[in-house]
């Protein structure tokens, strides 16, 4: 039973790496991914009214 609980682990570990490396798109420079904020300057008034 053991041996089979530890074949069943192996699996689904060898699973979950090659699903991570397949899905891995941040080698082609695609453009995705978390991009830094844009800083787009927004007029003050500097006078109260």
């Amino acid at each position: 039973m053991l041996e089979l609980t530890l074949l069943g682990t192996c699996c689904i570990l060898i699973g979950i790496v090659l699903w991570f490396t397949a899905n891995s798109d941040d080698d082609d420079n695609s453009g995705g991914g978390l991009m830094e904020p844009a800083l787009i300057p927004v007029p003050v008034r500097t006078n109260r009214r």
